[in-house]
C-alpha cells in the first residue's frame, strides 16, 4: 500500500489528516459537548470532507487517518442514512438485541473503514452489507448503536490489529457521546467459541476489555444465569479435574502432565481452571519446530484443532460476531488474506436487505419465508437442485407459484440464515442449478460433515499431540475441547459443567453503556422523557417507550420557554413518531413562569419529565422491530426474537425456537408444525391399553396432548440456579 492520499481524494485542497492512534482522544480534534445527534453533525462538518458521490442516495463524508508507524493514509467514511428514504428503515440489530420496542430514530450513521484493497476506490452499492470492512459501526441519531464488523490481522487487515481498531471505535463512541452500543459475539476459531474461552479465563468476553457487559441471552438466559455459569466454570479446581478424568479413564495422564507443566512455569499458585487459562493466554506462544515437535511434517507444525494459518497470539484474537440466524452479520478474523472463494462469499447480500429493495407486491416477510423454504429443500436433498426441482419443492409449502418464481429469480449469492445460496451451471448436465454453502466456512453443506466436524477421540488426540508446553495453542485447545466441552459424563460434576457451558454459549449479546455526564461549562444539561400521560392510555406497549430519554442542552441564561422549545426540537429531530410533538408542561418546573431564567431555579444534570401531545402513533415507522404483529412464546421463557431460529405453529401462529420444539439445528423445518398447546387442545389424552390406546378420564373426559415423538428436553434454568 502506497503511503499517500487515496487516488479518489488526491485532487482536494487543504485535506486534513489525523493520527490513527490519537484521533478522537479528549479534546482532539474537537471537543463535543452536546447530545450525539448534534455532535455527529459537528463531527462531519469539522472533521470530515464530503465525497463527490453518494451511496444509493446517502451522503458520504471521509476522514483521513494516518497510521503513524507506517505513514499510511486510510479513510474513515461516515454515511448518513435517512430512514424515510431507506430500503431498510427498521433495524435488525435492534431487534436481535432486545430493542424491538424502541422508537424508530430518523437517521442512522454508519462509520466504515473498508478493507485495505478498497482504500483507493469509492464505496460501492451494497457496502453496508459486506463483511470485509476493517470497521463497520452503526449509531442511530439517538445515540444507540451496534458494532457490526471489526476485522484485524486475521480478518484481512495488512497491519492494523483488531485491538487497535477497537480502541479507535471506542474513542469515537466516547467522543460523540454515544449512549449504548451492542455487539453480538459469535466468534469461533476452529470450533472454539471465544466467548466461552475468554469468559472462563477473564469473566467476560473479549469485548469486556472495553466495558461491554451482558445484554441479553438466547433461550431465556438471564444475566444472573450467565454470571452463575461463568462462576461455576471458572472455579473448577484443577486437582478435582485431574481426579475426575482419572476416574473416567479418559486421558487423565496427559491432562495431569499439562497442568503440572504450567504450574511449574507460573510464579503464582494455579488452583482453578481460570488461573490456568489466564496464565496460558498471557504466555508468548512458542510454535513447535521440525526438530522439536514430534507431530510436525517438514517445517509446518501440526495442530490437532487450530488451523496452521491461525497461529497468532491469543491476545490479538479479536472475537467477532454474527447478528442472528435470520440476519447474519459476521465479525471475522483471519490471519491470511481472504481466498477468492471467501471474497466471493463476502460480496453476498443478505436476502432480507435484497428483499426490501425489490419492487414486489409481496411483503418482505413473505419473500423471506419462501427463501427459507428453498434453503430447507436444498438442505433436505443434500445436493444441487434445478430451478424446476426447487420450484416443485417450494410448492409443497407455498401455493403461489408467481411468488416462488419471483424469489427464485433473485436467489443467487444471497445469504439466508446461516447459508449462502448460489446459482450456477452444472458442468456435467449443463443445467442451471441452485446450491448451498455454509456462510461461515464457505464449504458445500453436501460434503460429509465428518470431514469437517468429526472430532478425533481424545486418546487419538493425545497420541498425536506434542509434549505439554511445546505449543500453547495446542494445550489451550485440548483443555477447551476436553475439560470445558467434554467433561467426563460419568462424573457428578458433568451436569453442572455442561449446563454452565451451554448457558455461556447462549449468551451472545453484549452492550456498553456510557453514563450521562454534565460538562463543566456555561450550559444546562438535562435528560428529558415524556410521561405516560403523553400517550394513548389504551396503548399497552408504551411502557417500553419510557426508556426513550433524550439529552437536551440549553444556555445558562435560558428561560423555561427556551427549555420547552429545546425539548420539542430534540424529540422532533430524533424520532419519527414525534415530528409534530408539542410540549405542554415540564413537571419539575411547575409554577415557574415561561420567561423566568433557569439559573437558580433548577440544577443542571438532572432528569426532567415532560407532558405533550401530537405523537403520530399510527405511523409505520414506529418501532425498530417493524410493524409486523407476531408473538413469541417459547417453553424456554423467551418472549421476543433473540436471533435464534424459530418456527410458527400453523394453528395458533405463536413462534418458538425450533430447538425447543425438538427440531435440531441441522434439520429442516417440518412442512407442518403444531405446538404442544394446540396438540393438547385438538386431541384427547390417550393412554396405552394393551396393544391399543384408550381415552383417559380427566375430570369427566377433559382433553390432553396426543402421543407425540419425544422432544429434546430444554433444561429449566431454575434447576441450576
Amino acid at each position: 500500500m502506497a503511503n499517500s492520499i487515496p487516488e479518489s481524494h488526491s485532487k482536494r485542497n487543504g485535506t486534513r489528516f489525523y493520527g490513527f492512534h490519537t484521533f478522537a482522544e479528549p479534546g482532539f480534534p474537537v471537543t463535543f459537548a452536546g447530545a450525539f445527534r448534534d455532535n455527529v453533525r459537528q463531527f462531519i462538518q469539522q472533521c470530515a470532507e464530503p465525497e463527490g458521490y453518494d451511496l444509493v442516495g446517502m451522503p458520504i463524508w471521509c476522514t483521513f487517518l494516518v497510521y503513524e508507524d507506517r505513514g499510511t493514509v486510510l479513510p474513515l467514511y461516515t454515511i448518513e442514512e435517512n430512514v424515510k428514504h431507506s430500503a431498510s428503515p427498521f433495524c435488525d440489530y435492534c431487534r436481535c438485541a432486545g430493542w424491538s420496542h424502541r422508537f424508530v430514530s430518523k437517521r442512522k450513521y454508519h462509520f466504515i473503514i473498508p478493507a485495505n484493497e478498497e482504500w483507493n476506490i469509492p464505496l460501492e452499492e451494497g457496502a453496508l452489507d459486506v463483511q470485509t470492512h476493517l470497521l463497520h459501526g452503526l449509531i442511530h441519531c439517538n445515540g444507540l448503536g451496534h458494532l457490526i464488523c471489526i476485522n484485524g490481522i486475521q480478518g484481512g487487515s495488512n497491519f492494523i490489529r483488531g485491538r487497535e481498531i477497537m480502541d479507535l471505535w471506542d474513542r469515537i463512541c466516547t467522543a460523540l457521546h454515544a449512549r449504548q452500543i451492542t455487539v453480538e459475539d459469535l466468534s469461533r476459531k476452529n470450533a472454539t467459541d471465544l466467548r466461552l474461552l475468554y469468559g472462563v479465563a477473564y469473566g467476560h468476553s473479549w469485548f469486556g476489555k472495553w466495558g461491554y457487559r451482558f445484554c441479553r441471552g438466547s433461550f431465556g438466559v438471564k444475566e444472573h444465569n450467565y454470571e452463575r455459569a461463568v462462576d461455576i466454570l471458572s472455579s473448577l479446581v484443577l486437582d478435582q479435574v485431574v481426579e475426575d478424568f482419572h476416574v473416567a479413564n479418559n486421558g487423565s495422564k496427559y491432562i495431569k502432565q499439562l497442568i503440572h507443566h504450567y504450574r511449574g512455569l507460573s510464579d503464582t499458585n494455579l488452583v482453578t481452571i481460570r488461573d490456568l487459562l489466564r496464565f496460558m493466554l498471557t504466555l508468548k506462544p512458542k510454535l513447535p519446530t521440525a526438530k522439536t515437535a514430534s507431530c510436525t511434517t517438514g517445517s509446518a507444525p501440526y495442530f490437532p484443532s487450530w488451523s496452521r494459518k491461525e497461529s497468532v497470539a491469543f491476545s490479538n484474537n479479536t472475537p467477532i460476531k454474527k447478528c442472528s440466524s435470520k440476519f447474519p452479520t459476521r465479525l471475522g478474523l483471519r490471519k491470511c488474506p481472504l481466498s477468492a472463494k471467501e471474497k466471493s462469499s463476502a460480496k453476498c447480500r443478505k436476502f432480507s436487505n435484497l428483499a426490501a429493495n425489490l419492487d414486489s407486491r409481496w411483503p418482505v416477510r413473505r419473500l423471506e419465508q419462501v427463501a427459507e423454504v428453498i434453503v430447507d429443500a436444498l438442505l433436505e436433498k443434500k445436493a444441487g437442485m434445478t430451478r424446476q426441482e426447487a420450484r416443485d419443492a417450494a410448492r409443497v409449502h407455498i401455493g403461489d407459484t408467481g411468488l416462488i418464481d419471483h424469489v427464485l429469480k433473485v436467489m443467487d449469492n444471497v445469504v439466508v440464515g446461516n447459508f449462502v445460496v448460489r446459482r450456477s451451471v452444472n458442468r456435467s448436465t449443463k443445467i442451471l442449478e441452485y446450491t448451498i454453502q455454509d456462510s461461515e466456512g464457505g464449504r458445500d453443506v453436501y460434503e460429509p460433515r465428518s470431514n469437517f466436524f468429526k472430532e478425533k477421540p481424545f486418546n487419538q488426540v493425545i497420541a498425536t499431540a506434542p509434549v505439554p508446553g511445546r505449543c500453547v495453542f495446542v494445550d489451550v485447545n485440548i483443555l477447551y475441547k476436553n475439560v470445558l466441552m467434554g467433561y467426563p459424563i460419568q462424573d457428578s460434576n458433568f451436569s453442572s459443567v455442561n449446563l454452565a457451558v451451554q448457558t455461556v454459549l447462549h449468551s451472545k449479546h453484549f452492550v456498553k453503556e456510557w453514563p450521562f455526564r454534565d460538562e463543566d461549562d456555561d450550559s444546562f444539561r438535562f435528560i428529558c422523557r415524556l410521561t405516560m400521560s403523553s400517550f394513548d392510555e389504551n396503548d399497552s406497549d408504551l411502557c417500553c417507550d419510557l426508556l426513550h430519554r433524550e439529552c437536551v442542552v440549553v444556555p445558562l441564561y435560558a428561560t423555561l420557554g427556551d427549555l420547552r422549545l429545546a425539548v420539542e426540537n430534540a424529540m422532533r429531530d430524533t424520532y419519527c413518531v414525534m415530528e409534530n410533538l408539542k410540549v405542554t408542561e415540564i413537571l419539575e418546573m411547575e409554577g415557574v413562569q415561561e420567561d423566568e431564567v433557569l439559573f437558580g431555579v433548577i440544577e443542571s444534570g438532572g432528569e426532567i419529565r415532560v407532558r405533550g401531545g401530537g405523537l403520530d402513533l399510527e405511523t409505520e415507522l414506529r418501532y425498530e422491530g417493524g410493524n409486523e404483529n407476531w408473538t413469541v412464546r417459547c417453553r424456554c421463557g423467551a418472549h421476543d426474537d433473540d436471533g435464534e431460529r424459530m418456527v410458527a405453529c400453523d394453528i395458533c401462529e405463536i413462534w418458538q425456537h425450533t430447538r425447543c420444539g425438538g427440531i435440531e439445528d441441522s434439520d429442516a423445518v417440518p412442512r407442518l408444525f403444531v405446538c404442544d398447546a394446540c396438540c393438547t387442545a385438538l386431541a384427547p389424552a390417550q393412554t396405552r391399553c394393551g396393544d391399543g390406546f384408550s381415552e383417559a378420564a380427566d375430570g369427566g373426559g377433559g382433553g390432553a396432548a396426543v402421543r407425540l415423538p419425544d422432544f429434546v428436553a430444554e433444561v429449566d434454568m431454575g434447576m441450576m440456579y
